[in-house]
């Protein structure tokens, strides 16, 4: 398989694009037909469309494929923890100015605040 480096973030993908991201971080490596099959239950789509979009990741540097028979075999690039992190640390930087007690703070409010808010359904 290819090693070349993501080129872009994995903030930079459509919705479509990180479902068979996530189809293929729980498959390790798949097959076209695999991913196709993994999202037909919740996210139903032509076999052509998953076979455009992992062609798409593949240009892009996301995930790296290798020929298996008459199929590609697909592989991310970065694993799942690896693209959260990233991810994580560019909405830090980007909405926390880099500080991750910015970011603690604002989910611990959000947290007392639907806490508060189910308090009052209650009361």
């Amino acid at each position: 398989m290819s090693t070349a480096p993501v080129r872009r973030s994995i903030l930079d993908l459509a919705p479509l694009e990180l479902d068979c991201m996530n189809a293929l971080w729980r498959l390790g490596q798949a097959t076209v037909r695999d991913i196709h099959a993994s999202l037909a239950p919740t996210r139903p789509r032509a076999y052509t469309t998953i076979m455009t979009i992992l062609d798409r990741l593949a240009q892009k540097g996301v995930v790296g494929r290798q020929k298996s028979g008459r199929a590609w075999l697909y592989k991310a690039h970065l694993s799942a923890d690896q693209a959260r992190t990233h991810a994580i640390a560019r909405l830090v930087e980007g909405f926390f100015q880099g500080s991750n007690e910015a970011l603690a703070s604002h989910l611990s409010s959000l947290s007392n605040s639907a806490q508060a808010n189910v308090q009052r359904g209650r009361e």
